[in-house]
């Protein structure tokens, strides 16, 4: 019986692998639903996939990469990091691979979660003292609700699961949605189709994407003297955290983020009339900006359409939309993003009498912990998103924080630990008046950001390095800890 269990082996369950090596704890388990580490950038292979975070940003602060190729990573070069770093920290030794969760049932009695799985299917189980929930915010994709979707008679994919055996050269391909894969996906397969038609619901605002090649002399200087790679990763750090400002403190500063979308759309888009359908009539922010030098021109070659009516159904041989236009289609690739509520919920975890985390009651303390779940932990859990920079930081200010519940449980000859109700109520409370002033609540659109009563349960308002001074040591008294010789609850 593993003592802790980690669900998934992305950037998440790598990073916690690790931290507990380091931290003495060689007692615990990665279980990943695939058959490779890497979650998101194993997922994700579309054509032209690449991290939208800077490459110096994107890594573990204690290992820092000096060889990206390029200032925006490719797919390949993230994925064959991760795997670099479980390598080196020994972490790949404790992967069990094609281990999809259904279920986890904490016993009040044993003190013990019960995870139940389908392994190669098989049901298999196993019983842990503590869960570290890893499994990521971007790995349930989300599919629209169109009539009709099921009788289509050609190939269809969403993003995130690309057919790579799907050849799209001389196909007519239809692509619904326009959000932060298929601005990367579309310029790409737009060379290749023989007609390429974009369904756009709500436009993006997109800045451009400065995508260059990193030296070979800079990268050299990088390995050789790491502080200068510190530098830099310091430097990007800064002027990205300097957004936070716009985004959480007053949405008036955004202004400069959207002259600059504003500027780099006149300057791609010389067609007035396709101009004003690619501009966004919400407060940027509100949504994801999105990065691309190459999305617009690719909307402007003669074999690409920009369709704005809605959709309306799919049929055999196509798209229908509102103004009974049927768009024929040999392929249709679904850019419709991912279920991120969902992605926490569908984990299937019934804590202390069976308390369930629901759309309806998801929130924990610190993004982290939860009352009524003892030993149970979340990594990108609740309100731990950024609009603005790595979320890569927030994953290694969350480890720390379960680190540190993990002392406290040892140093205290504790069996359990639990967030209070006081304390968890308090901190949500707190953080949601702060969101309500922040450009997610007041710029005037809708996002996944925000769920069905429209309060947001993805984002934290404010700066990540906030977010870090708060959560790198567990307060103790938010927390009670009982010990394997006291009764009843804690």
């Amino acid at each position: 019986m593993p003592g802790i269990v980690i669900v998934g082996a992305g950037f998440g369950g790598i990073g916690m692998g690790i931290a507990l090596k380091k931290a003495g704890f060689h007692d615990f388990l990665i279980l990943d639903k695939g058959d490779e580490l890497g979650g998101t950038w194993r997922d994700n292979q579309y054509p032209g996939c690449a991290c939208d975070v800077p490459s110096p940003l994107y890594s573990y602060s204690y290992e820092l990469n000096p060889n990206w190729s390029r200032l925006f990573a490719p797919q390949q070069e993230i994925w064959d990091y991760l795997r670099m770093c479980a390598r080196k920290h020994h972490v790949d030794e404790h992967i069990r691979y094609g281990c999809t969760v259904e279920r986890m049932d904490w016993d009040d009695d044993t003190r013990r979660w019960t995870i139940v799985t389908v392994e190669h299917g098989e049901v298999g189980t196993y019983q842990a003292r503590a869960i570290v929930s890893a499994a990521g915010a971007l790995h349930l994709p989300s599919y629209p609700d169109i009539p009709g979707a099921s009788v289509f008679g050609g190939a269809s994919f969403h993003s995130a699961r690309w057919d790579q055996s799907c050849d799209l050269t001389g196909r007519r391909v239809a692509v619904i949605g326009t959000g932060a894969s298929a601005i990367q996906f579309v310029p790409e397969i737009a060379a290749q189709a023989a007609h390429l038609t974009v369904f756009q619901r709500t436009p993006p605002w997109i800045h451009p994407r400065p995508d260059v090649e990193i030296p070979a002399r800079m990268r050299a200087t990088f390995g050789a003297v790491p502080l200068t790679a510190r530098a830099c990763r310091d430097a990007i750090y800064l002027l990205m955290e300097a957004r936070a400002l716009g985004f959480a403190v007053n949405p008036k500063l955004m202004a400069p983020l959207e002259r600059m979308a504003r500027r780099h759309l006149a300057n791609q888009v010389a067609d007035p009339v396709l101009r004003a359908r690619l501009t966004p009539d919400y407060t940027i922010g509100c949504k994801r900006i999105l990065l691309s030098s190459t999305y617009y021109p690719a909307l402007q070659r003669p074999n690409v359409d920009l369709i704005t009516e809605d959709i309306t159904e799919i049929t055999e041989t196509g798209v229908v939309t509102a103004d009974g236009t049927a768009h024929q289609a040999d392929v249709i690739i679904y850019g419709t993003g991912f279920k991120v509520i969902e992605s926490v919920t569908s984990l299937n975890v019934a804590g202390r009498d069976g308390r369930k985390l629901t759309p309806k009651n998801l929130e924990a303390y610190r993004g982290v912990t939860v009352a009524g779940f003892p030993n149970f932990f979340m990594l990108l859990g609740p309100n731990t998103g950024l609009g603005h920079t790595s979320a890569v930081f927030m994953i290694e200010s969350q480890v720390q924080h379960v680190l540190s519940c993990l002392r406290i449980l040892a140093q205290s000859g504790g069996d359990t630990i639990e967030v209070s109700e006081p304390a968890q109520r308090h901190y949500n409370d707190a953080l949601q008046r702060r969101l309500r002033r922040a450009v997610w609540s007041v710029g005037g659109c809708d996002s996944w950001y925000l769920d069905d009563d429209g309060i947001n349960r993805a984002l934290w308002p404010g700066f990540s390095f906030e977010y870090w001074a708060r959560t790198r040591r567990a307060r103790r008294a938010d927390y009670a800890v009982t010990r394997p010789a006291a009764a009843g609850r804690p």
